[in-house]
């Protein structure tokens, strides 16, 4: 890989994320012309063949797979290095990697969490995958089992509970309609549940958890939810008992390397202080209006 241009790395795994040059080059700011010319280089300089070319895209040789695995967790380090080039120009960046929900609660607080007078930038990963921090993807990190990782710093900020909501103006029929997301993007258990206990009555199915959340303030039927998602919802009552087999602790995850960073810590602080003081809502023992 010698004497190869590292932006050429951070392209050839960017054409595989979208399977092609187009999404690749608006990714990179090239045009599509200039990754092609790319990725022909960094075969050339390789000696390898990367990609097989079709009409229906860039899909991967067995060379190509074999510098993917090579480069696994490396597109995280390109980031960094990114951001370091260009610390003079822009403030630090923390990178905070958590879930649909409690992005959808950090969101309505933000300003317990990033402030205007901060000397650095915020940026919310969402996502239903574990949080990867292990090569340094993500700065912190919000997960529902403690790491495994030797590298990474742990500190737990209590238990969250699910149960199954519905409208409070639901009519009687949707009631026993069930709403959850497709099989192939339940990888939670409280995803799974419904798949599992109520496969008969599953009504309607979305790609995304969030979209369950609509389809419940409308009235078309019951999802599984957190409660403190569900609890601070005016629109929404439960409609049944907390599943006890759903709860899990929650863990704040950090880098050893990165946790003593002034701007992580900071971070890292707030948000172990605006879970903790919300224990009780998380862990589905009261209701409150306003999280």
């Amino acid at each position: 890989m010698k004497n190869i241009p590292w932006s050429y790395y951070q392209l050839f795994l960017s054409v595989i994320r979208h399977g092609g040059l187009s999404g690749a080059a608006a990714e990179q700011a090239i045009s599509p012309a200039t990754a092609g010319r790319h990725m022909l280089d960094l075969e050339h300089r390789l000696g390898r063949s990367l990609f097989v070319r079709s009409q229906r895209g860039y899909s991967l040789t067995p060379e190509g797979e074999t510098l993917n695995a090579l480069l696994t967790g490396a597109d995280g380090s390109f980031r960094r290095i990114d951001d370091w080039r260009g610390e003079a120009a822009a403030p630090q960046l923390v990178r905070l990697a958590l879930g649909t929900w409690n992005a959808f609660l950090i969101s309505a607080h933000i300003g317990e969490i990033c402030r205007e007078d901060d000397p650095f930038r915020l940026q919310l990963l969402v996502g239903e995958a574990r949080a990867s921090l292990a090569h340094r993807e993500n700065d912190i990190g919000i997960r529902s089992f403690e790491p495994e990782e030797s590298n990474l710093a742990a500190q737990r900020l209590g238990s969250v509970a699910y149960a199954p909501f519905r409208s409070r103006n639901a009519p009687p029929l949707a009631r026993e309609r069930w709403i959850a997301v497709t099989r192939e993007e339940a990888i939670s258990d409280y995803l799974r549940w419904p798949h599992q206990a109520r496969p008969a009555t599953i009504a309607l199915t979305a790609s995304r958890p969030r979209t369950m959340l609509d389809l419940v303030e409308a009235g078309a039927g019951v999802a599984v939810l957190p409660c403190f998602i569900g609890d601070t919802n005016q629109r929404l009552v439960r409609a049944g008992p907390v599943i006890g087999e759903l709860g899990h602790p929650q863990w704040l995850v950090l880098h050893d390397d990165d946790r003593h960073r002034r701007e992580v810590r900071r971070v890292a602080d707030r948000l172990a202080k605006f879970m903790k003081a919300r224990a009780a809502l998380y862990a589905g023992k009261r209701a409150e209006t306003d999280g």
